[in-house]
């Protein structure tokens, strides 16, 4: 007897469900000194990170069984499974505890650097390309909508903070296009005012005083290829509505020339700005947003893209000749990088520069500047409302602590890295503790064994 057509639906609908759902699991993003793309699935009972899990990791500091990382809730739990050169949670060595942070965490066992996830499918069989700009699965998801938007239409509004690479989009779309002229980019924030209008449209001789002799300008340049306007919210309005009319017509007119050229061109505009909220506020045309503005593709901040990190900072210090520690690789995992791309590069090869004078063997983290790949904050209400990183961990049970102290001989600096937490998180504890403070004895610095 056959099932009713509406029961087989509901069947699919819940299976759809279930292969919807996300799957958490651990990104294995360094190790051997080299950056890798390992994508692992964390099962029920844990993932036991470790030389016979991650065998083709060839890390001769990893134990045969160093990590478990478990899902729990909202939650990845690490524990260190009695490893020789101990486990790093977040950049802060774990012992013999089990220590819980919200998902994505950086986790450094041995020589391996991994980063868990809440969902890993994306990452399972998928690779990291170099070339034309490193390029990581979930970028690679934001480029397949550029080649899309290239097959299917003549503009593209391309939106994301600042460094993360809207010119290479640009160029994937010119790409994608197939159209056998040039892609011209113009940075429109880097044009003087009153030069817009002859640098874009380009001029004829005697328009002006002084202009003796044809120039042609961005547009015509671009005829038959793709226009590139970075920064198209900083275009004057007057400049808007002249750029308008050669989209809609196909119809460029120079200044002081008396008749229009016909061109052909794509355009890519791209802006860090929110381009509809300056349509409200009358700095943007509606009408060029609607010529420009549609489709919009987003590319993520490069705190979204943390499996191109290794992969970025091992371009930046090749120069040099120098390796990078696990311990640099980390630290880079950890820091939001407000300038994205552009900043990364250029504070690794600062920390290359430091570590080649410094005549030391490899680019460390304590090479990176500290200030580097952090948040601009003016003010307290500033620092919160920078964006989470997976970098805190909360304090575990009383008991947990008090047996950190006594095992650490009361330092606190030792007994807050076995936590697994920042030593000011306990010393703040231990200020509404009596009984855990008076265990608390010497201090001791925060170090980066050679791990």
């Amino acid at each position: 007897m056959s099932r009713p057509t509406w029961e087989t639906a509901r069947d699919s609908e819940v299976e759809s469900s279930r292969d919807s759902a996300p799957v958490p699991g651990v990104l294995v993003v360094w190790s051997d000194r080299a950056p890798r793309l390992i994508a692992l699935r964390i099962p029920a009972a844990g993932l036991v990170l470790g030389r016979e899990t991650l065998a083709d990791a060839h890390d001769e500091r990893m134990s045969r069984q160093h990590a478990r990382v478990s899902w729990a809730g909202e939650q990845v739990r690490v524990a260190d499974l009695g490893s020789r050169n101990g486990t790093h949670v977040g950049g802060r060595q774990i012992a013999s505890i089990e220590v819980a942070a919200p998902a994505p965490v950086v986790v450094r066992v041995g020589r391996t650097v991994a980063v868990a996830v809440d969902d890993v499918r994306a990452f399972e069989g998928a690779t990291v390309t170099t070339g034309d700009g490193v390029v990581g699965p979930t970028l690679r998801a934001a480029w397949s909508a550029v080649e899309r938007a290239a097959r299917g239409g003549r503009s593209l509004l391309v939106t994301g903070e600042s460094g993360v690479g809207k010119e290479l989009a640009a160029r994937a779309f010119h790409r994608a296009s197939g159209v056998s002229g040039e892609l011209v980019a113009v940075n429109c924030a880097a044009i003087p005012a009153g030069l817009a209008e002859r640098l874009l449209f380009g001029t004829r001789k005697g328009a002006y005083s002084g202009a003796d002799r044809d120039a042609d300008g961005y547009l015509a340049a671009a005829d038959g290829g793709t226009l590139f306007l970075d920064e198209v919210a900083e275009l004057d309005l007057d400049v808007q509505a002249k750029l308008l009319r050669v989209l809609e017509t196909g119809e460029l007119l120079a200044l002081g020339a008396a008749r229009p050229r016909a061109v052909q061109l794509r355009v890519v505009a791209a802006t860090l700005r929110d381009l509809r909220g300056a349509v409200a506020a009358g700095r943007f045309r509606d009408d060029l947003y609607y010529r420009i503005g549609r489709p919009e593709v987003r590319l993520p901040p490069l705190r979204e893209r943390l499996e191109e990190i290794p992969w970025l900072v091992a371009e930046a210090i090749a120069s040099r000749g120098l390796p990078a520690h696990p311990s640099l690789i980390e630290a880079c995992l950890l820091r939001p990088w407000p300038g994205n791309v552009r900043e990364l590069i250029a504070e690794a090869a600062r920390a290359a520069h430091a570590a080649f004078e410094g005549d030391r063997p490899a680019v460390r983290a304590e090479d990176l500047d500290e200030q580097a790949g952090r948040a601009h904050v003016a003010s307290a209400a500033a620092e919160a409302a920078e964006p989470a990183r997976p970098r805190s961990v909360g304090l575990p049970d009383d008991d947990t602590i008090l047996a950190a102290l006594k095992a650490e001989g009361g330092n606190v600096s030792r007994a807050a890295r076995r936590l697994g937490v920042h030593r000011n998180q306990l010393r703040r504890y231990l200020g509404k503790h009596p009984a855990a403070a008076a265990l608390a004895g010497g201090e001791a610095g925060d170090d980066l064994s050679d791990d």
